[in-house]
């Protein structure tokens, strides 16, 4: 991406045509366009023939607009080696400083092989399109890679420009001449007008306006004046009589790296892709596209320098019903790529603890330790944030007139994000339980359970709130049965969760029945607390708290004796 701002000329941005090869598309574009018009007539002082002419060809690089070839001239026709010339200098070399320097004889030239289209025309109807489609084809490109000695697919790799100038080969003052539209300027300015005078309608008019630019590039604007009249020395130098072929580099495939996810049941989750290859960037931003469920989420201007890579996620909520899920990923921008998400949905409120009864045994019980289940309370993740960085650059026309390019580029500043999960549990004698004490029981009653969760986040959007948690009982050596606690009140960071209503209660409580069978000692419920998601997954917690069982239910019953 480049800023212009012209002190002199005004520049107007036109779209290029891409290059449509009748022999093989290089991806390459032509930034050339062309007029004319009548040649007027040949006189003593001068003539030129239509159809001599020739094409200088000079290959340049595009970072800092350096000749990085010694320029060759193509044409169709068999100039005369004692031609009067002025060596091999390209337009950017003049502009830059090199004098001209008339030379007689050791004229070199290349045939292209390919009959060339009509350079310059005498009516102002060349065939524009056929002179992009020329210089775009692959057997071109790869006969001027042969010529240079430069390999084609360095040629080709978007680090390169080829600069195009019309030749004409003409007769002025009795000797033969060949000049491009540039070296026709600086030379008319050297014999005070005369070339143009005698000769102007082809060293003023066709052959610099049988090439200029639809867009700026290497530093030159694009042409918005005249195309079939004279135009001065001064706008054919900084202005005419020049295309380019400049190659789009080809952009590095981008790569999703996925994650298989497990879900629970009506749960709000993130679910993330990790995209790299190439560079992403305000001027090729990539977008990702998640296809859940029937419905496509879209997450634009994903940024990352080259060589590192970006998350990119999106929020949903999973369905009801337990089902496996697959999630389908797609990349565009620079290059494409597509990929899979496999996810499985699972209900944990499908195994709650049977009914306990009064006359429950359980001799051979053994207590277990609390299991380690996965837990993780804290997650990093990262954004790039792309800025542009001015790198502004003079390109002079001429002694008083020139612009300001900006050859800038992006540069990526790091942002860091992190959330971070508390939680808590608290187990407690039910209150329908006639003689606990505070944390002290008889077995065979209810324990009640309240979980709080608070999560902290630096990026809310992309944090949810805990959802689930799911407690486990020694009765059951933590596993076997479980309990899926209820959402009493959710909001964007902060939970709290309770067990469900039990249907075995006669009040409708919200409680567990500890088994009448358990031994005295201590009663402790494990409770994984899960589903908070952010874009570096699941965050969770193992949490404990106990009670202390003495006696059992049976202890509280009296018999009284019957009356005599």
């Amino acid at each position: 991406m480049k800023r212009v701002i012209s002190t002199f000329l005004s520049l107007a941005l036109l779209l290029a045509l891409l290059c449509m090869s009748a022999y093989a598309d290089t991806g390459g574009s032509g930034n050339i366009d062309g007029g004319g018009g009548s040649m007027g007539d040949a006189t003593s002082h001068g003539s030129w023939n239509p159809g001599n002419d020739g094409v200088r060809v000079t290959v340049v690089r595009t970072s800092d607009h350096a000749v990085v070839t010694t320029p060759f001239d193509f044409t169709n026709k068999t100039p005369s080696e004692g031609i009067y010339h002025f060596g091999k200098v390209s337009k950017l070399q003049y502009n830059n400083g090199t004098g001209l320097s008339p030379v007689k004889g050791g004229y070199t030239f290349k045939n292209p092989g390919q009959i060339m289209p009509r350079i310059i025309s005498t009516n102002g109807t060349n065939n524009i399109e056929a002179i992009k489609k020329y210089f775009c084809s692959e057997y071109i490109v790869k006969r001027i890679a042969d010529i240079t000695g430069m390999d084609y697919d360095t040629l080709i790799s978007g680090e390169y420009k080829i600069l195009l100038e019309p030749i004409a080969y003409y007769k002025f003052e009795g000797v033969m001449i060949a000049t491009t539209a540039t070296e026709a300027a600086l030379y008319d300015e050297q014999v005070s007008g005369q070339l143009r005078y005698w000769m102007g309608s082809l060293t003023a008019k066709n052959l610099p306006l049988s090439m200029f630019l639809e867009t700026p590039d290497l530093g030159y604007p694009a042409w918005s004046g005249p195309t079939n009249k004279n135009v001065s020395n001064s706008d054919i130098k900084s202005s005419l009589g020049l295309g380019i072929v400049r190659f789009e580099e080809q952009p590095e495939e981008p790569e999703i790296s996925t994650y298989d996810y497990e879900y629970r049941t009506n749960t709000e989750v993130i679910t993330a892709v990790e995209v790299s290859g190439g560079q992403s960037d305000p001027d090729n931003p990539v977008t990702v596209r998640f296809h859940i469920d029937g419905t496509t989420y879209t997450v634009s201007n994903v940024y990352y320098p080259d060589g590192d890579s970006q998350l990119a996620w999106v929020r949903w909520t999973t369905p009801d019903e337990p089902q496996d899920m697959t999630i389908n990923v797609d990349v565009s921008g620079p290059g494409s790529a597509q990929a899979t998400i496999h996810c499985k949905i699972v209900d944990l409120d499908e195994n709650p603890p049977p009914n306990p009864v009064a006359d429950d045994r359980n001799e051979s019980f053994t207590p277990s330790s609390v299991p380690d289940r996965p837990e993780k309370t804290s997650a990093q993740w990262t954004i790039w944030d792309p800025w542009w960085r001015e790198y502004w650059v003079w390109h002079s026309t001429g002694e008083d007139s020139g612009y300001w390019c900006d050859h800038g580029w992006w540069e990526f500043d790091l942002e860091r994000y992190s959330a971070s999960l508390s939680a808590a549990m608290e187990i407690t004698p039910d209150e329908k339980n006639p003689t606990a004490s505070d944390s002290t029981m008889k077995s065979g009653y209810g324990v009640n359970q309240v979980v709080t969760a608070r999560v902290n986040s630096s990026q809310r959007s992309a944090t949810t709130a805990l959802q689930n948690a799911v407690s486990y009982f020694p009765e059951f050596n933590y596993e076997s049965f479980w309990r899926l606690l209820d959402r009493i009140s959710i909001s964007s960071s902060s939970s709290r969760l309770e067990f469900q209503k039990n249907e075995y209660s006669t009040y409708n409580r919200r409680t567990h029945f500890t088994p009448i069978w358990y031994l005295d000692g201590s009663y402790t419920v494990n409770t994984w607390v899960i589903d908070c998601w952010t874009p570096a997954g699941m965050l969770s917690a193992n949490l404990t708290d106990s009670l202390s069982i003495r006696g059992n239910l049976w202890d509280d019953w009296h018999i009284a004796p019957l009356d005599p």
